[in-house]
């Protein structure tokens, strides 16, 4: 568990009773943001809203509010050879699945995910940590360069013909560097992953 010092959050893993909120929170965060093609018929929502599944295959971490054990927010971390990395290779992880609630955003919460994952990256050894996103998410990318990431264009992929995720890697040398919780979650989901 960690608590950020500098707001009222505690990072953690999801607990069982908590995985089927995590999943619908993840999967209204995308439904929200319109970051699915066809909606609620979409086959990747069933995906998202398997937290479950998440939390047997990946380590789901959640954010939750200090006072109330609220669950703000959600992401799910793997790495290389798990069956929920798509884009790790060897000695890299990734995180996907990150959704901030509407009403907890611009307090830092996908910021604090985000460097809970870099954090767990450097705990396990890792070189690097990659993403996927998708182009129109501006206020991710604002926060992931933020953070150290840079683009991997040679690393862009296509999940399903006509849908282009652009990726994104960060070196976990050194400890990312902090910026003001209150410039995070900008918009969008806060950076949500599309995948």
């Amino acid at each position: 568990m960690r608590h950020t010092a500098d707001m009222d959050i505690i990072i953690r893993r999801a607990r069982g009773e908590e995985l089927d909120s995590v999943g619908e929170l993840t999967a209204q965060a995308y439904l929200g943001d319109g970051l699915l093609t066809f909606k609620d018929s979409d086959a990747y929502l069933a995906e998202l809203r398997d937290a479950r599944r998440r939390a047997e295959l990946a380590e789901v971490l959640v954010a939750a509010d200090a006072g109330s054990d609220e669950v703000l927010g959600a992401v799910a971390f793997a790495v290389h050879g798990g069956a929920y990395a798509e884009l790790a290779r060897e000695g890299e992880g990734e995180f996907r699945m990150l959704a901030v609630r509407p009403e907890a955003r611009r307090r830092g919460v996908a910021e604090a995910l985000v460097r809970a994952c870099l954090e767990r990256g450097r705990q396990l050894g890792l070189a690097r940590i990659v993403i996927s996103s998708q182009q129109q998410m501006a206020a991710a990318h604002r926060l992931y360069r933020r953070l150290g990431f840079v683009r991997a264009p040679e690393r862009d992929w296509e999940p399903v013909p006509g849908i282009t995720l652009w990726a994104f890697r960060v070196e976990l040398g050194a400890p990312a560097s902090r910026t003001s919780p209150a410039n995070s979650d900008e918009g969008g989901t806060g950076g949500v992953t599309d995948r």
